[in-house]
């Protein structure tokens, strides 16, 4: 008797909820996707040229919905540290931490501070160093990034065009 298998998108929604399986979902996303396109043009009966365009043009699909989500993912990290340092005067610091509801990538905490305030007129910014934290204790580690962001009516809104290319490389 045959076993039941997942359908892709269950099985990346299955890699997504292990830990440390972030690594996996980036590596596996194209080809997962490209095998489940390559199933449906071959059940469709397609010859080999059209079995491989519809591969490819799903792999494409799953790549850009995983950058899609990881974009999402990042400007809500971003806008938990705008909305943290916000408030805050030069020199103040505050806490901050992210909750995903997809697991895209890991939840991430930190601090945030405000190192000057570059308004002009009606336009209020602030210069921020935050920092992200991972692991517990002996294992703990700390980067350090440097952004900007600007007030937008009554809430703070990242203004950094590219916020730190090492930690979300060209997917802000």
């Amino acid at each position: 008797m045959p076993r039941p298998s997942l359908p892709p998108a269950a099985a990346l929604l299955a890699l997504a909820l292990l830990p440390g399986c972030q690594a996996v979902l980036t590596q596996t996303t194209s080809a997962v996707a490209g095998i489940g396109g390559a199933g449906v043009a071959d059940s469709l009966g397609a010859n080999a040229a059209l079995t491989t365009g519809i591969g490819l043009g799903v792999q494409a699909l799953g790549r850009a919905g995983l950058q899609y989500a990881q974009r999402k993912t990042h400007g809500a990290a971003q806008d938990r540290i705008a909305a943290a340092a916000g408030p805050l005067p030069v020199g103040g610091t505050a806490a901050w931490k992210t909750n995903h509801t997809v697991p895209v990538e890991p939840n991430e905490r930190g601090q945030v501070a405000v190192s000057r305030v570059i308004s002009a007129g009606t336009l209020d910014c602030k210069e921020i160093v935050f920092s992200v934290e991972e692991g517990e204790g002996a294992k703990a580690t700390r980067a350090f990034y440097l952004a900007a962001i600007c007030r937008d009516g009554a809430g703070w809104k990242w203004a950094s065009a590219e916020p730190a290319t090492e930690r979300w490389g060209s997917l802000q």
